[in-house]
């Protein structure tokens, strides 16, 4: 296998990134619209297109693998594969994050909401930015893109900070209310985690481009 041969799968598997990361936002936002709306149909097809994101993961470990039997790369080549694996290891588990929460409105079941949803929608929807730049950032080999989004996270903490402050009140006030405030809480936390591994792929682009492992956020949290 020639070096041009290995870039053209090389680009294969950035096109694979891609479309894994993809799967990933949508798993992410059908979710908490299922949660939002408490529909179980959404949140069932969550659960079921999670084996999807599975076996993404999966194929591009195994096209990984192969091109390092084959091709045994040094330096930024080495990095670059190690940086696939890596990146698709933490979609998967990003899937599993959206899985659980597709699980919780299963469990919620058809109890109404403690009330409307309005901060996990807010920290759905920078996780799936941060996520979308993020695959930005390693297809363009952008260090400092990827340091920027690490720093961002900051944001979706403070909203999961807020959603357990209220919770909890609510909890406190009426001890009825337990079981579907903790709900809402795992919901949340399922968010906050989603973020905090955006935060390892972006270490990772850093590391793919400087060679350099290290946390690069810089939290004022």
């Amino acid at each position: 296998m020639g070096r041009k041969t290995f870039r053209e799968n090389m680009k294969a598997l950035e096109t694979e990134i891609i479309n894994q990361g993809k799967l990933v936002n949508t798993a992410l936002n059908l979710s908490v619209d299922a949660l939002r709306n408490l529909d179980t149909a959404k949140a069932e097809k969550v659960i079921k297109d999670d084996s999807i994101i599975n076996r993404k993961r999966w194929d591009i470990e195994e096209q990984c693998i192969n091109l390092l039997a084959t091709q045994q790369p040094v330096a930024t080549d080495l990095r670059e594969l190690i940086a696939v694996l890596s990146i698709s290891t933490e979609l998967e588990r990003m899937g599993d994050h959206a899985e659980g929460i597709g699980k919780i409105v299963i469990m919620h079941g058809d109890k109404p909401l403690l009330k409307p949803l309005v901060d996990i929608p807010k920290m759905a929807d920078k996780a799936s930015d941060m996520l979308t730049r993020s695959i930005d950032a390693f297809i363009n080999k952008d260090a400092e893109a990827a340091k920027a989004i690490c720093n961002e996270d900051d944001k979706v903490d403070e909203l999961y900070d807020q959603i357990y402050r209220d919770l909890l009140t609510f909890m406190i006030e009426d001890p009825m209310i337990i079981t579907r405030g903790t709900y809402l809480l795992w919901a949340a936390h399922n968010l906050e985690r989603i973020a905090d591994r955006v935060t390892n792929i972006c270490e990772r682009i850093v590391f793919l481009v400087t060679g350099s492992m290290e946390e690069v956020k810089v939290s004022n949290y």
